[in-house]
């Protein structure tokens, strides 16, 4: 074989071997995702997508749809059952993003799997892991369909806008809610799951978002007023910093919640945010909301983007201290903060170049496995890092990825729907199952629709008084 003229030189030709093996090296290999045209960011999304679907076995035969293999306490997989949830709604807005339905029929199947026999994502085989945010984590995945436009469930089977009443009317039911700490949901829904002594966060920050953008969709003044209070709760009750507004974990009852433990977790203040988005687009861009929306943004920024780059504080600066569910919130992050930017659109200019800057950071870091493409969870340092390292196999750190880079094509996608601009059918007697007979809220019609200024005097006023639901808590 002639010798290639570059080579002749053996100085060149080491370099060039260097070359060659130093992407076998771990670490040393370049990135297959491309950033820099929407047609290279979709690309990028869908490898990143087809990737993630490998961790899934639910459309396999013999497996369940709908969750990641777990949960890891029947020593079953790595996941709790909310991640599935959250997985769904990654593939929900990696449709409405990119346009690729390669996934629809998987979602779909798998989000109405999980509803359970009464339809509020309260199965009863996940009893002993249901928190409220778990069952949370589902009633927005199915909220982010609604306002999303995914396509229907088929005629039969509950609807998801119902879905998400659903949830949040389960949510508001009195046994939820209890006079410890002056008000708030617990962590955990069964009084006998470890945890139901705990009021934190997360549980109420699902409870808060889903009632901002319910009452986004459907106009309805009584879940924003459920909004209100408890984003009022949250701030009196200490865990939301009244000075920086960090954003902290959560405390017990028998201390009246006082012991406040003041972890801070990028979720809890990224999810505070993007209800806290819909309230300030609901009041037509009221001071309080507007405020709350800077200030909480401003305190993301500082804590858990450091280079502005997502980091999260609890567990990244040592290696194999995550856990699969702190795994998974960067991802969050990213749909979340994106979404802020259109139904609060003063923040645009903050918040994208950042989220922009966060993503070129973490797809240069994904460069493991047989395939040279997959994505750990350490950002920051450019180099992949194997989810073994922190005892998972890597579902959570794979969606974080997807769900950035499928955010950065968010300007050209439309605001959130709602019940004019919507799909999805509303059942203001959603979630009644589970709770006890309840007299319904009369459906709103066609006619309704169409006037979005009259919705709420037609709720509030000939049905308020029949509706059940509205004053519990009270």
């Amino acid at each position: 074989m002639a010798t290639t003229p570059a080579l002749k030189s053996p100085s060149r030709w080491l370099t060039a071997l260097l070359a060659t093996t130093s992407c076998l090296l771990p670490g040393a290999r370049a990135t297959v995702y491309k950033l820099g045209t929407k047609a290279e960011i979709k690309e990028s999304a869908a490898t990143l997508a087809y990737d993630l679907m490998l961790y899934y076995k639910g459309n396999q035969s013999g497996e369940i749809p709908g969750i990641l293999p777990g949960p890891p306490t029947e020593h079953k997989g790595d996941y709790y059952w909310w991640e599935g949830g959250a997985m769904m709604g990654t593939y929900v807005d990696y449709w409405f993003l990119t346009g690729d339905e390669s996934y629809n029929k998987v979602v779909t199947e798998g989000m109405i799997h999980q509803v359970g026999p009464d339809e509020d994502y309260m199965p009863p085989n996940h009893t002993a892991s249901l928190g409220n945010d778990d069952q949370g984590f589902w009633g927005m995945s199915a909220m982010l369909a609604a306002e999303n436009k995914f396509p229907n469930p088929p005629e039969g089977q509950p609807q998801w806008l119902a879905l998400a009443q659903a949830v949040f009317h389960t949510q508001a039911a009195p046994e939820r809610h209890d006079n410890t700490c002056n008000g708030g949901l617990r962590w955990q829904v069964p009084p006998m799951n470890a945890g139901y002594n705990y009021k934190n966060t997360i549980a109420n920050g699902c409870f808060f978002d889903l009632g901002a953008r319910l009452a986004a969709y459907t106009f309805n003044q009584s879940y924003a007023d459920w909004a209100d209070k408890t984003f009022q709760w949250l701030w009196d009750v200490g865990y939301i910093d009244h000075k920086d507004w960090r954003v902290y974990d959560g405390g017990h009852v028998e201390h009246n919640c006082t012991d406040i433990n003041k972890a801070q977790f990028s979720y809890n203040a990224a999810l505070l945010l993007h209800g806290s988005a819909f309230m300030y687009n609901y009041t037509n861009g009221s001071e309080i909301w507007k405020t709350r929306v800077d200030k909480l943004w401003e305190g993301m920024h500082r804590d858990f983007f450091e280079d502005d780059i997502a980091y999260e504080i609890p567990c990244e600066g040592r290696k194999g201290a995550c856990t699969a569910d702190m795994l998974s919130f960067k991802g969050y992050v990213h749909r979340w903060l994106s979404v802020v930017t259109k139904v609060a659109p003063h923040t645009r200019d903050k918040i994208l170049p950042v989220l922009r800057t966060s993503t070129e950071a973490a797809v240069k870091q994904c460069t493991g496995g047989d395939t040279g493409r997959r994505c750990g969870f350490y950002w920051r340092e450019g180099v992949y890092v194997d989810p073994a390292v922190d005892k998972t196999s890597g579902a959570g750190e794979q969606m974080n990825v997807l769900a950035a880079v499928s955010s950065l094509l968010i300007d050209d996608a439309p605001p959130p729907a709602n019940n004019i601009t919507g799909l999805s059918k509303p059942n203001y007697n959603a979630g009644s199952r589970s709770r006890g007979p309840s007299e319904p809220l009369a459906p709103i019609t066609n006619g309704d629709r169409a006037g979005a200024a009259i919705l709420t005097i037609l709720i509030l006023g000939s049905a308020v008084g029949s509706w059940a639901w509205m004053s519990f808590g009270d």
